[in-house]
């Protein structure tokens, strides 16, 4: 099994999901920005013209300019172009060779490029934490907030949030800034993330609430 192409969606809408449990603000001497999984490879199996996706990579390029402004240091998870079998373990299984069976389709897209000063995560797993060091260094650098955008809201987004949380590492999730199979999954990450481990937030009131906090 791979990938299935998929459809665009209307974005679920804050009625949708419950209110959140926790009263967590991001505070950007906090926290981190973490672009996930945002490669050609992945990127692809949305329409070439995707409106949807147009949107989500805007979003998500203002969402880094604004950390950028606040000196909050950006992460990007990234599979490698090739990966043995072992390597990938399961993964195979489930969705058959993946970006090993396109390593042409690994780089980043284009519009999201990251900068020298941006910090390139090796992703093994659905969580960017496995097999990784991004807690040893948010910890080194006094970070315990993860803000995470990319995709796929329902695997990679949702267990990235829930492996943040285990690590006391308050997660937030970017409602209007992940895209994923279906607006179903779409829903079922957001919903997941506000009943269980974290906050669901937009880049418009995260954005919004930084400029109050430091006003």
């Amino acid at each position: 099994m791979t990938i299935p192409a998929i459809q665009d969606y209307a974005f679920p809408t804050a009625n949708e999901y419950p209110a959140a449990k926790v009263d967590w603000a991001i505070e950007p001497k906090k926290a981190a920005l973490l672009i996930h999984d945002m490669q050609d490879y992945f990127i692809n199996f949305y329409h070439p013209a995707s409106p949807m996706m147009s949107r989500v990579i805007k979003q998500i390029s203002a969402l880094k300019a604004w950390a950028k402004e606040q000196r909050i240091p950006v992460y990007y998870t990234a599979q490698p172009a090739e990966q043995s079998d072992e390597s990938r373990g399961l993964l195979t299984d489930m969705w058959g060779p993946g970006l090993t069976a396109k390593p042409e389709l690994a780089n980043i897209v284009a519009s999201l490029t990251p900068e020298q000063s941006d910090r390139l995560l090796t992703k093994w797993r659905y969580s960017a934490f496995f097999l990784s060091d991004l807690a040893e260094q948010m910890m080194q650098e006094q970070r315990d907030q993860l803000i995470i955008c990319g995709i796929y809201a329902h695997i990679g987004v949702l267990q990235t949030a829930a492996e943040a949380f285990m690590k006391s590492i308050k997660p937030f999730v970017m409602a209007d800034a992940i895209a994923d199979f279906s607006r179903d999954d779409h829903l079922y990450a957001l919903r997941y993330v506000q009943r269980n481990l974290g906050m669901v937030s937009t880049v418009t009131e995260s954005i919004a609430i930084d400029s109050l906090i430091s006003s």
